[in-house]
């Protein structure tokens, strides 16, 4: 039975207030009229009032109907070093996963200067409205971070630690902290080059993080389990990686620190650098991975080098994740909702071109 015109211009009606804004193309094509028939019903409902007419469209006179809006669940303040690129994608991933549970997240980025946290928790905590704490503290020197572990551990509320792992004997183990497993992923590069035939390693890598000196010391530890390297050495990857420049020993070009140690393996942290010092190895005659291998620690722009770069690729959105559900868990069951935890999230290694087996 054919639809009268009264029930179409119904349907017409119902469709317009249910989208604000629907062309008169698209009433035919949903309708099965001709865009002729579709025009007349929206000019009879325009003339009575029902709607208003535009060129080619059909506007409701009502507002869209929405989904009523889940009102907020507290808001966290989520602290994290200022010009800190790797933690951006920490970041991403934390707040989606805290707005996605009606969370809102208020951004404080602390000042590239020591203990800049503290007055920044102080403050953010005096406030009515903040419910939680994630933090990333900069911690440049280990110094640094003796001087933060009491304060921070003492500090009221829920709390996580976003990609920092408390020490031992440290006052922060005793409260949340998600990370990534950078000894796994220094364990990884060294096994990988290893696995090539490298028997002499470089490490280039900064000096003025956690990370840093985790990669350092995990380093050294995963070279001296291993008895078929049989030398290896750590330098700096840039001029401004050492957490006191000023009061840093001038080092060799990592060039040369390869040739007089014979080094065919090297591991770089972090990306920029890595691609930084590919490029000046190959000014001084050194191509990868013809004249040695390289693996990168970061695996954000490694796979735009020449040749890609074979990175350890931290998952840091997943460490954000974590980190805003293992909040979320404390804002919902309360602070003292059973033992600190802390979860490391192990990296993976994405093998590119620029290592070979032919050393």
């Amino acid at each position: 039975m054919r639809e009268s015109g009264a029930d179409r211009r119904q349907r017409i009606l119902a469709m317009v207030e249910a989208r604000g804004e629907v062309r008169v193309t698209e009433l035919a094509t949903e309708l099965d009229v001709s865009v002729i028939t579709a025009r007349r019903d929206v000019e009879d409902l325009a003339s009575i009032g029902r709607l208003r007419r535009g060129h080619g469209v059909a506007r409701s006179l009502v507002p869209v109907r929405q989904a009523p809006v889940e009102p907020s669940r507290g808001v966290v303040a989520l602290i994290v070093p200022e010009r800190h690129a790797y933690l951006n994608e920490v970041v991403h991933g934390a707040r989606v996963a805290l707005e996605a549970a009606s969370v809102r997240v208020v951004l404080h980025p602390a000042p590239q200067v020591a203990g800049a946290e503290r007055p920044i928790v102080q403050r953010v905590l005096s406030g009515e409205d903040v419910s939680g704490l994630l933090i990333a503290p900069r911690w440049r020197t280990a110094a640094d971070e003796e001087a933060d572990d009491h304060w921070l551990a003492e500090t009221n509320g829920p709390l996580v630690l976003l990609e920092r792992e408390p020490q031992t004997g440290s006052a922060l183990r005793s409260r949340d902290s998600v990370y990534t497993d950078h000894w796994y992923g220094a364990d990884l590069a060294v096994e990988h080059l290893a696995s090539l035939g490298h028997q002499r390693l470089v490490l280039a890598a900064r000096d003025d993080s956690p990370t840093a000196r985790a990669l350092r010391a995990a380093f050294a530890k995963a070279c001296q389990a291993r008895p078929q390297i049989q030398d290896w050495a750590v330098v700096l990857s840039a001029p401004d990686a050492a957490a006191d420049p000023a009061n840093t020993p001038h080092e060799p070009p990592l060039a040369h620190t390869m040739r007089d140690r014979g080094a065919t393996g090297v591991i770089m942290h972090g990306d920029i650098d890595a691609l930084i010092l590919v490029q000046q190895l190959a000014e001084a005659g050194l191509a990868a991975p013809r004249d040695y291998s390289v693996v990168a620690y970061d695996d954000v722009v490694s796979s735009l080098g020449s040749p890609p770069l074979t990175a350890v690729a931290p998952a840091k959105a997943e460490v954000g994740r974590l980190a805003a559900d293992l909040l979320l868990e404390r804002l919902g069951r309360g602070p003292a909702a059973g033992p600190a935890r802390r979860v490391a999230v192990l990296p993976e290694l994405k093998v590119r071109a620029s290592a070979d087996m032919n050393v």
